[in-house]
């Protein structure tokens, strides 16, 4: 797998939704949380842990992931990834997010500052607009930016997204009514399922060698 796939696919991001349609009052300090299954193909392969919260209009974003591939019980791929982030207003306050892609560690830093988003990942700092979103799957709205944040590898990333219908999907055993997702980049080929309550039900890319990704709700 590729380290820059990866670091797009893995972002922290990833939880259901605060209802938007309530009032602030009412969600502040409301937390959602919960576990994602993650499969390579058929097999799996670790989990994807997300918690969102709310007080006093920002939003507090905390994600955690570990994977382990192996072949023949010998570990052939190791992935652990954490994620902080603050958002206010749909856009991104502050991140720090660390990566160990199979030994390979990464850092991304960055906040909002008075004239943009200033993110250092590696030796040398980028000014990116003031308002800037991660792949935050968590949020649908994220579905309408041109160009998103990858915490992993501090890229701005162009991206493409286009809805391709309804249909019923499972979720945890059960028939779920979702509407279905095409999100594409370079290197980046994913499937996003939402509710009709817009919240984030599952997840399912294309790796290198054709290899199946998927976000199952455990």
């Amino acid at each position: 797998m590729r380290r820059k796939y990866l670091g797009v696919l893995l972002i922290a991001l990833f939880t259901l939704t605060i209802a938007s349609e309530a009032p602030a009052e009412d969600r502040a300090g409301e937390v959602a949380q919960w576990n994602f299954d993650v499969y390579l193909n058929d097999k799996k392969v670790g989990k994807h842990l997300f918690k969102v919260s709310e007080m006093g209009g920002i939003r507090q974003v905390l994600s955690e992931a570990k994977f382990k591939y192996t072949i023949l019980f010998i570990p052939a791929y190791r992935y652990e990834h954490s994620a902080a982030e603050r958002w206010e207003d749909e856009c991104l306050v502050e991140i720090d997010a660390r990566t160990d892609a199979n030994g390979e560690r990464m850092q991304v830093a960055g906040e909002r500052t008075g004239s943009g988003f200033r993110l250092v990942a590696g030796e040398t700092p980028a000014e990116f607009p003031e308002c800037v979103m991660t792949f935050a799957y968590w949020n649908p709205d994220f579905l309408d930016q041109p160009r998103l944040l990858n915490p992993q590898t501090g890229e701005l990333v162009d991206v493409n997204v286009e809805k391709v219908g309804d249909e019923v999907l499972e979720v945890r055993g059960e028939p779920v009514a979702a509407t279905r997702f095409k999100l594409t980049a370079y290197d980046i080929d994913l499937t996003l399922w939402y509710s009709a309550n817009d919240e984030w039900l599952a997840l399912e890319s294309v790796a290198a060698g054709g290899h199946i990704i998927r976000y199952e709700l455990s």
